[in-house]
């Protein structure tokens, strides 16, 4: 949970920041999207690197591997001095963001009982929450005084947690108890080839959703009225993003219950439903609020945080209940990232249509792709209380 939670600060110091990258390097809204993108295309790299890697060498030394490699980068990515050394430093650090969550879902999934695993799921991914609010509140504080790369050299902090992991965290029984690793292309094959399409489909839709969602929020809520935007200040905005970011700490927490409870796939479902029904509604706010937008904008910020995040604690349970032992690694490590990398497009297709038609307009598209998952879902086995494949 920590690490997770010092992971999605580091990357998303990049999300508060890109108005003031945009006017530092003369970017468009499609170029500075594009360099969000890179981040999630060497994600997809990042864990399935790390997933294989973690059936060979072991869940805990991956992860201390991946999250030294996105702190390092983070704080890289303040020296800076052109788009080209931008996207080579946010790279890096979507090399360890994939890898960390590859491993460190394997690590939790494999350590928890059937019965509990969703629950246990959903309190890791809550680290994602509190991470936002971190890079929020750095921002809000570092960036009007100090500027953008005092913000970035923050990044570095999570290098300090592997000393912790490396004294503490052990490796699960389950991988230690396991023949060794299989070749990692037997997710290609049957009986897993089917299952490894299908959940690759799923994460890319609601990935795609979700990065074309957050990525541009901030920027949504401080961009001016006219350019289809909130029009807040920067303490305004990172004031709204962590009041949003309570909502999508309940989801996580909330959604592993459900799945514990009522199933993997009607979980998913109820949350994508309500993600896609919002969404359009939370972009459109400026446009028919007027001077009350602000409050509206407040107001619906915990719903969509809650719905429109909540449900990828799915993920990590999920999968590692479909793979067994061997290639849970590889497993999770694919499917889930490799859909991250093709929701690449994401960031930069938002950008592209806000250029023409505004942020608020641009980011209720993403409903289509919630919509999709929801259909998705339902094309795999049920896994509730489902123990692990050896």
């Amino acid at each position: 949970m920590a690490g997770y939670m010092l992971d999605a600060m580091d990357v998303l110091l990049y999300v508060f920041a890109i108005q003031t990258l945009r006017v530092e390097f003369g970017m468009s809204n499609a170029m500075a999207g594009l360099a969000s993108s890179a981040t999630l295309v060497f994600s997809a790299c990042g864990g399935v690197l790390a997933g294989i890697l973690s059936d060979r060498i072991g869940r805990r030394k991956t992860l201390i591997w991946t999250i030294l490699t996105y702190s390092l980068a983070s704080a890289g990515t303040a020296t800076a001095r052109s788009i080209g050394e931008l996207m080579f430093w946010r790279a890096l650090v979507g090399l360890g963001l994939g890898g960390e969550w590859s491993a460190g879902a394997t690590l939790v999934a494999e350590w928890w009982p059937a019965k509990d695993r969703g629950k246990a799921m959903g309190l890791m991914q809550s680290g994602w929450a509190i991470g936002y609010v971190l890079a929020a509140a750095a921002a809000a504080v570092i960036l009007p005084r100090w500027g953008w790369r005092a913000l970035f050299l923050v990044g570095v902090l999570p290098a300090f947690l592997t000393a912790f992991i490396q004294r503490y965290v052990q490796e699960p029984p389950a991988w230690i108890q396991s023949a060794g690793p299989a070749r990692w292309t037997a997710i290609f094959r049957p009986p897993f080839a089917r299952i490894t399409l299908l959940t690759t489909s799923l994460a890319t839709a609601v990935l795609f959703a979700y990065w074309g969602v957050f990525t541009w929020l901030p920027g949504f809520l401080s961009a001016p009225v006219a350019s289809g935007g909130a029009g807040l200040d920067m303490v305004r905005t990172s004031t709204w993003i962590i009041v949003m970011q309570i909502g999508t700490f309940c989801g996580y927490l909330v959604f592993g219950w459900m799945a514990d409870r009522l199933g993997r796939r009607p979980a998913f479902a109820i949350y994508v439903v309500a993600a896609a029904v919002l969404t359009p509604l939370y972009g459109s706010i400026p446009r028919w609020a007027g001077a009350s937008a602000g409050t509206w904008l407040l107001a619906m910020g915990p719903l969509i945080g809650f719905f429109g995040t909540g449900y990828f604690s799915l993920f990590g349970a999920m999968l590692a209940e479909l793979y067994p032992t061997p290639i849970r690694g590889a497993g999770q490590g694919f499917a889930y990232n490799f859909g991250r990398g093709l929701s690449a497009l994401a960031p930069f297709a938002v950008g592209a249509i806000a250029d023409r038609s505004g942020l608020g307009l641009a980011l209720g598209l993403n409903s289509a792709f919630f919509l999709i998952g929801a259909v998705l879902v339902y094309t795999l086995p049920e896994t509730r209380n489902a123990r692990l494949l050896s």
